[in-house]
């Protein structure tokens, strides 16, 4: 029951601890260092990882935030090795393993004091999401590939924005496609079956001519 289920136990509990350590966040944003608490709209998530908040106070949200940081890395990192075994291409299975392994160690180091290195994550979630991407738009799950094209271009926008030093714009998108891409791995291991990625062959009618 517990590994069937491991992917949504990591990332609820992830999304849960986040939220408490933004409760426990002293205060400060970029557009106003003297703010009180944590503002979704104005702070990025990765001030919730610093040991001080931006108003210069210590951060006792911290050691929640790692923690469900933690969960989130260990969560995504077993979803692509699960995804990875309904995919029927072997080369591409192997990069999903890859992905998989890698990111539990990268999206950790979100949190940490490398930080810089661990966005790597993002790189490899999203070479991820659009191999999977790939073969949804091969199967029958029309409302998946909505789903996915949805994800990518979250990410995408974010980047586009952050790019053009639309910081404001950036902060709220970060937030959309982070939850879009947990909503979108739930879906993708809970209603996925390897059976879905498998192209059926055409059946052969054949004639039978009878002789008098």
């Amino acid at each position: 029951m517990i590994k069937k289920y491991s992917v949504l136990i990591c990332l609820a509990a992830s999304v849960i601890l986040i939220v408490i350590a933004s409760l426990s966040y002293p205060g400060g944003s970029l557009p106003d260092k003297n703010s009180i608490g944590f503002d979704w709209s104005k702070n990025f998530l990765s001030n919730l990882f610093a040991t001080k908040a931006i108003n210069g106070l210590e951060n006792p949200g911290r050691i929640w935030a790692v923690i469900g940081m933690a969960f989130h890395s260990v969560g995504y990192g077993i979803f692509f090795i699960n995804m990875s075994k309904k995919i029927p291409s072997k080369q591409w299975a192997n990069i999903l393993k890859f992905i998989g392994a890698a990111n539990i160690i990268f999206i950790f180091l979100i949190a940490t004091p490398l930080h810089d290195l661990g966005t790597i994550s993002i790189i490899l979630t999203l070479v991820g999401l659009f191999s999977i991407t790939v073969f949804i738009f091969k199967s029958k799950l029309h409302l998946l590939k909505c789903c996915c094209i949805i994800c990518l271009l979250t990410y995408y926008i974010f980047f586009l924005l952050f790019g053009l030093g639309y910081i404001g714009l950036a902060v709220i998108l970060q937030k959309v496609y982070v939850l879009s891409s947990i909503l979108l791995v739930l879906a993708l291991e809970y209603f996925t079956t390897g059976e879905d990625f498998v192209k059926k062959k055409p059946e052969v009618h054949t004639i039978h001519v009878t002789t008098r």
